[in-house]
């Protein structure tokens, strides 16, 4: 009897759960890319909990991390058409669908994560232009939040980075991106390109001596055994955007969507706070157990360099508008 008593609590308790799904109003799907640990899961974890405790569960959100759903380029897609609801993910990914994306892979566009969100943050100017991309593109996307997850930093094999001529003359491996070939240049290094399953053997054998790259990425692939130095040059600031399904956001009631608004603007928050400790925590890691001799260069002397780059993807691009928009509100 008291089997039977448990087996029935059981099937209640499951029963119940499944009724809370089903009784919602509004079952939508949230993707991103990433593995945890990671900011953008970070963003979409704080979401989910944050909508379905203030609607009282009139909305149910089910999180696929890992690009279960597939990779940004087709997911975005799909969302075009309603299929998928939410995302998060790197504005690099966006490029495709959005060109002037590409204006957040230009080096030093941001002094700092506080920099970038007076730039990028709710109510900016920027906020306000990408969502017109959107709709000028006719992407059926609406933009909720634009915000950061992290630096990508400098490492070398050779020496401590403390100022920019330290860094003259090495061998600079780039990844093939003409931007990033043309920041190193002109800061004085020579690019090399090597494929980043390569890059411990290309340090290690002196075909590059330095590389650029994540904190996480550069500790997740070891190359602090061949590279040892890392200066924390945060050269470029990794931009995310936070999107929603427009036909999904049209489902909803007005109630409803000034709350997932709010949220979305928080879990990016959120989010930005996770990737300025995972970075933290890592460099600290990075010094005690792995002996990396870490510097903090000054970065004004490297923004005043690679200001002409800037200003010369941005005329290329059509993008001076967006750019000068970036600069006046830091």
């Amino acid at each position: 009897m008291r089997y039977t008593n448990v087996l029935m609590a059981a099937a209640f308790m499951v029963g119940s759960i499944a009724s809370v799904s089903q009784a919602a109003e509004f079952n939508m799907r949230f993707h991103t890319q990433v593995k945890s640990p990671h900011p953008y899961n970070d963003i979409a974890e704080f979401f989910k909990k944050d909508v379905e405790a203030k609607s009282g569960g009139r909305i149910a959100i089910k999180l696929f991390p890992a690009a279960s759903l597939g990779k940004d380029p087709a997911v975005i897609g799909e969302m075009g058409l309603g299929t998928i609801d939410f995302m998060v993910s790197s504005t690099n990914n966006a490029v495709k669908h959005a060109p002037e994306y590409g204006v957040f892979s230009l080096p030093y566009l941001f002094s700092s994560f506080d920099g970038l969100m007076k730039a990028v943050g709710p109510g900016s100017q920027v906020m306000s232009y990408y969502a017109g991309v959107y709709e000028k593109r006719n992407l059926n996307l609406k933009l909720l939040a634009l915000g950061g997850s992290g630096t990508r930093n400098m490492s070398n094999a050779k020496k401590p980075v403390h100022k920019l001529a330290d860094i003259k003359g090495f061998k600079m491996r780039t990844p093939p991106s003409p931007v990033i070939a043309e920041t190193w240049k002109t800061l004085g290094a020579l690019p090399v390109t090597i494929a980043w399953p390569e890059l411990y053997a290309g340090i290690q054998t002196g075909v590059a001596e330095a590389l650029e790259s994540s904190i996480p990425g550069y500790k997740g692939s070891k190359l602090y055994e061949v590279a040892p130095y890392l200066a924390l040059t945060a050269h470029t600031i990794q931009v995310n955007h936070f999107s929603m399904s427009t036909r999904s956001w049209k489902k909803l009631p007005a109630d409803l969507q000034k709350l997932v608004q709010a949220s979305a603007i928080s879990a990016t928050a959120h989010g930005l706070e996770k990737a300025k400790g995972y970075d933290a925590n890592l460099v600290k890691t990075l010094e005690k157990d792995h002996g990396v001799t870490v510097t903090r260069p000054d970065k004004s002397e490297f923004m005043a360099v690679l200001k002409p780059v800037q200003d010369k993807f941005a005329a290329e691009k059509k993008l001076t508008d967006v750019l000068n928009m970036i600069r006046s509100a830091q």
